[in-house]
């Protein structure tokens, strides 16, 4: 979680979060990467990323049910 020593952007919550909003339609791991990739660039603030960063916090994703990845491609899980 962001705190005093952790900066938002650098949080696996944060980074999710970021992740989750590059979902908007399935996506392959590096098609959801270089999303990311993009939207950091556009944010000055931002610290870089990198890769292990973003697969942990896909994993974190992963493992709370927030993703699913079935057939080569991860997509936001829509509650039914």
């Amino acid at each position: 979680l962001p705190g005093k020593h952790l900066r938002q952007d650098r949080a696996l919550l944060g980074v999710g979060a970021e992740i989750l909003a590059c979902l908007d339609e399935a996506r392959t791991v590096s098609e959801l990467w270089e999303c990311v990739r993009v939207s950091r660039r556009s944010n000055p603030t931002a610290t870089p990323l990198s890769f292990d960063w973003f697969v942990l916090s896909l994993s974190f994703l992963f493992s709370i049910s927030a993703v699913d990845y079935e057939g080569g491609v991860i997509a936001a899980r829509v509650e039914q």
